[in-house]
C-alpha cells in the first residue's frame, strides 16, 4: 500500500517558483510520493528543465472545475455519500464565512469550495484503490491554503502549509487565523514572517510554525574558479528577479548609473521578465546605460547556473511596497551565495537572516543608490574581497539552506501528524 502526501499549488510549473520545484523534487527522493494539485495553467511556455524530473502525477483543477451538467454535480454526490457529516460541516463554514478568499487572491470562498471538492473526490478515489493519503500542504496562505484546509475537511486529513510573502501579508490577519486554525503546522521561509504569524493568529489558534528556508541543490548551484577580469575585460553583475516593484530594479539602474559617470567599469545582466521590462528599459537608456546593462529576458534555472559562473558580483536591492509587498527571501540570493558570489542587497524581509553584511555581502538600507553604488564599487575594485566574502557567502548556504535537509523537515511535519479527526461543524 503506497502512502501519498497531497500538495496543493496556485499554478503549475512556474518559472519564479523554481523552489517549490526543488522541495519536490527532494521529497521524492526521500521517499515522499506526492500528487500536485494546480488551481491553474501557469499559461507560461518556458519551464525549469527539473520539471521533467517530478514523478508526481499533477492535476490541474481549472479543468475540472469547468464540467457542466451531471459531471459538474458527481463529484459533489462522491464526497457527500463518503461522509455526510464532514461534508455538512464544510459546507456551513465555507457559506458562514465568504470573506475568507478576501484580500489578496483570485477566487471567491465558493469557488475554493468547488476545487477543495475535486481533491476530495480525488483522495476518495485514491482510498478506494488502496493508496494511504496521509497528509495534504498547500503552497501559499491565500488560495491555495483556503482550498487546502477545505479539502482536508471534507477529506478527513490533517492539513499544513507554507506562508510566502504577499500571500502572507495581504490576506486578512482572521483569514490568515482560519487557516492556522485547521493546521497542524504553519510553515514559512523566514523569521520575519514568522514573527508576522505570531502577532497576527491568536494563541488559541495558532498551531507550531516552522521557518525552513528554501533550500538549493549545492551540487547544481556550486563555486567555480573564476579569473580576475582582464585584458579590458570588465567585471560582471547579474541581477535576476520578475520585473516588478518590490524587486527595486530602479534602485539599482540609479546605483549603476553613479558607477558609471564615476569611471567604474562594469557590464550588468538582468535576468528575467515582467510588468515593469519597458519602464525599465527607457530608465536604463535615459541614464545613458545602454552600453553596460542588458536585460536578458526570462531564462531557466540552466542559464541561471551558466550566469553565476560567470559573474563578479550578484546584485538584487527589494524593497517594500506602499502595499506592504516585500520578498521574504529571495531564492535568488541564495543560488547565487551557493554559487561563491558575493551578494550586494537591501535589509528588506528575512534577507538579514541569510545575509552578515560584511561577512558575505553587503547589506545595506532599501532605496538609496547611493549606497548600493558605493558596495558595489568596493566589490568591483577587490577581487580578494569577493573570492573571502564568496567564500562565506557558500559556507552560509551549506549551514542552512540545503534543500535535502529542508526536505526532511518537511517529511517530520507530514509525518508525526495527528490522526484525521471527523470536523466539528
Amino acid at each position: 500500500m503506497s502512502e501519498q502526501v497531497i500538495y496543493v499549488v496556485r499554478s503549475w510549473p512556474r518559472l519564479s517558483q523554481t523552489f517549490i520545484v526543488n522541495e519536490v523534487l527532494a521529497l521524492e527522493q526521500q521517499g515522499v510520493e506526492l500528487a500536485i494539485f494546480s488551481l491553474a495553467r501557469s499559461g507560461e511556455t518556458l519551464v525549469q528543465p527539473q520539471v521533467a524530473e517530478v514523478r508526481a502525477p499533477v492535476i490541474h483543477l481549472e479543468d475540472r472545475a469547468r464540467l457542466r451538467g451531471r459531471a459538474r454535480l458527481w463529484p459533489y454526490l462522491e464526497v457527500l455519500a463518503e461522509s455526510p457529516r464532514r461534508f455538512m460541516a464544510t459546507a456551513l463554514f465555507a457559506l458562514r464565512h465568504p470573506g475568507l478568499a478576501d484580500g489578496y487572491g483570485e477566487c471567491s470562498t465558493r469557488e475554493c469550495f468547488v476545487q477543495a471538492v475535486l481533491i476530495a473526490r480525488a483522495v476518495i478515489r485514491r482510498r478506494a484503490n488502496g493508496d494511504r493519503v496521509a497528509h495534504l500542504h498547500a503552497h501559499f496562505a491565500h488560495d491555495p491554503a483556503l482550498v487546502g484546509l477545505l479539502a482536508a475537511r471534507l477529506a478527513g486529513l490533517t492539513f499544513s502549509f507554507t506562508a510566502h510573502a504577499r500571500d502572507l501579508l495581504q490576506i486578512p490577519a482572521s483569514s490568515l487565523a482560519a487557516r492556522a486554525a485547521g493546521a497542524v503546522a504553519v510553515v514559512t521561509c523566514c523569521e520575519a514572517n514568522a514573527g508576522y504569524i505570531n502577532s497576527a493568529v491568536p494563541a488559541d489558534d495558532l498551531p507550531p510554525v516552522s521557518v525552513i528556508h528554501h533550500g538549493v541543490d549545492l551540487r547544481r548551484f556550486a563555486p567555480v574558479e573564476r579569473r580576475s577580469p582582464g585584458g579590458g575585460e570588465a567585471p560582471v553583475i547579474t541581477a535576476i528577479g520578475r520585473l516588478v516593484e518590490k524587486k527595486g530594479f530602479d534602485d539599482l539602474l540609479q546605483a549603476l548609473a553613479l558607477l558609471a559617470t564615476g569611471g567604474v567599469a562594469f557590464a550588468c545582466r538582468i535576468y528575467g521578465d515582467g510588468p515593469l521590462l519597458e519602464p525599465l528599459t527607457r530608465l536604463r537608456d535615459e541614464l545613458g546605460l545602454a552600453p553596460c546593462v542588458e536585460f536578458m529576458g526570462a531564462r531557466d534555472s540552466d542559464e541561471v547556473v551558466a550566469a553565476l559562473a560567470h559573474t563578479d558580483v550578484f546584485a538584487l536591492t527589494p524593497r517594500v511596497t506602499e502595499d506592504g509587498d516585500r520578498d521574504g527571501i529571495p531564492n535568488v540570493l541564495v543560488e547565487a551565495m551557493a554559487s561563491g558570489v558575493p551578494v550586494v542587497t537591501t535589509s528588506v524581509g528575512g534577507v538579514p537572516e541569510l545575509v552578515q553584511d560584511g561577512l558575505n555581502g553587503a547589506m545595506i538600507p532599501s532605496g538609496d543608490p547611493s549606497l548600493i553604488a558605493q558596495s558595489l564599487r568596493a566589490l568591483l575594485a577587490d577581487p580578494a574581497l569577493r573570492a573571502r566574502m564568496g567564500a562565506a557567502a557558500r559556507a552560509r548556504v551549506e549551514d542552512d539552506y540545503d534543500v535535502n535537509a529542508a526536505a526532511r523537515r518537511l517529511t517530520g511535519i507530514f509525518g508525526t501528524s495527528p490522526a484525521p479527526v471527523e470536523v466539528a461543524q
